[in-house]
This record gives C-alpha cells, structure tokens and sequence, in this order.
C-alpha cells in the first residue's frame, strides 16, 4: 500500500478526558485508502525533547468529509505537544503505515467481538464501522480504569452492542475485560483486539482456550515507522518481527505469548 508524507490542516480537536484527545485532520485532496489497524507517524513540530515522531493508531476515517481521525493519550512531552494543537494548525503526517485487522470479507455469518483498552479502543471504532457497512453487527467489549477513561461510548454504541469493564467499578461490570460475563455467556467466532499488552495477553490465552480465531493489534514502541531503527521488535514463531511493517496486527498463533 502506498504512503504519504503530508501537512493535514487540524479541523477540530476535542477533549475526551483528562489525557486524552481527538484530533481531526483534512487534506484539499481526497484521503487514500486506509485500513483499521494501521497508524500514522506524527512530526512534532514544537517539542524541544521530542525528535521522533510519534505513532498514532488510525482511529476512524470519516469519507462524507473528508477527515482523518486520530485519538491521542498525552501520557509523554510528545503526545503533550500534540494535544495541544488548534484549528488551522498543520501537522505533517507519514501514512498509512502497517498492516490492518483482518476485513469484514471474512466474518459473513460469524461473530465477531472487538475487545480495547484505554487509548486502544481507538481502531475499533473504524473497524467496527466497516464491519457494520458489511452488514455485519460488531460486538465491543471496552476496558479502562474509570468511567471517565472509556472512550468515544457513544460512538461505540451507534454501531453494536457495548460490553464495558472498569476496574473501579464506576461503569458496567467491575474488573477487566477478560473478568466481564459476556465472555462466559455467549460464543464467538473472531476476536479482534488492541490495548496495554497484559490485557491482550489475556485476551488472547482466553481465546486460545476457547479455539477463538484472534487478533491483536500490537503498541510496541516505534520510532521510524518504516522498519529501520528496529526498536519495535517482537519476538514470533518466525523469530524477530518489526512490529512497524509486518504489524502492528498479528494472529496470535504468531506471538509468544
């Protein structure tokens, strides 16, 4: 799949949280084609600490206008810098980089359940609107800390059903994810997944009991994007993978977990 290196014009910037933002981004040209599960490369212009730039998963792309979706935690003096950007502003964006989860081609007649934590909710949402437009009805199932930490509800629940886990308790059932009822109530065919790896790990020896087909999309850190700087690799069942190009999406029955 080809990749752009751009100036994308900020639209609108959103406050979803505390620490986190959605970040709205256009182009005069139309957006390429892009997948759930890839991610985009972020300059950051303003940082004196900050010379690489930052991964950000593709969170949704909007066609009717035209717009880039990218849900930010500002956890970092990098992700800090971004949040703090306004309408008009420019951001030079290299894109889309990676792979992507496996498309809705493949889940006709199936059940398919979308499992994020924290910020990684942040590709299933695009996901689970291609699944939707496919006449598939996706499942989700979101994890976080707090009720204030789960992310874009609303938006989650105009495309399917929404399981939650907090683990305080101050929204849906209390625990992680992998502690929510559903997971012992009802089958599914496919997961899908991506949030801190503990979570993921979970996730997926949970599937692999179950003899659930599995995907996790990977947050290893990466700083080039484009399998130079080797910095993101993991360890699989063909040796040492560059989560960047040959992920950030893996069937688990490739991971080491």
């Amino acid at each position: 799949m080809k990749k752009y290196c751009r100036d994308l014009r900020v639209t609108s910037i959103e406050k979803l949280s505390p620490k986190h933002v959605l970040i709205k981004l256009t182009q005069d040209e139309s957006f390429p084609a892009m997948l759930p599960g890839q991610f985009v490369q972020v300059r950051i212009d303003h940082s004196t600490s900050t010379m690489l730039r930052r991964p950000i998963s593709i969170n949704y792309v909007d066609l009717s206008s035209n717009e880039l979706w990218l849900l930010v935690a500002a956890v970092g003096d990098g992700t800090r810098e971004l949040a703090q950007v306004h309408s008009g502003d420019t951001l030079n964006c290299l894109f889309p980089l990676g792979n992507g989860f496996t498309g809705p081609e493949q889940f006709h007649g199936k059940r398919v359940l979308l499992v994020g934590g924290g910020v990684g909710v942040a590709p299933l949402l695009f996901q689970g609107q291609l699944l939707l437009d496919a006449g598939i009805v996706p499942n989700f199932l979101l994890g976080a800390r707090s009720a204030k930490d789960i992310l874009e509800l609303e938006q989650f629940q105009d495309l399917g059903q929404v399981f939650i886990t907090t683990e305080d308790a101050s929204l849906g059932e209390g625990g992680f994810v992998t502690d929510h009822s559903v997971l012992r109530t009802d089958h599914f065919d496919f997961i899908q997944t991506c949030g801190p790896k503990p979570m993921m790990a979970s996730v997926a020896r949970y599937a692999r009991e179950k003899n659930i087909q599995c995907e996790a999309s990977l947050e290893n850190l990466m700083a080039c994007g484009i399998g130079a700087c080797l910095c993101c690799v993991e360890k699989t069942d063909e040796g040492n993978l560059c989560v960047c190009t040959e992920g950030p999406v893996f069937n688990i029955k490739k991971l080491l977990w």
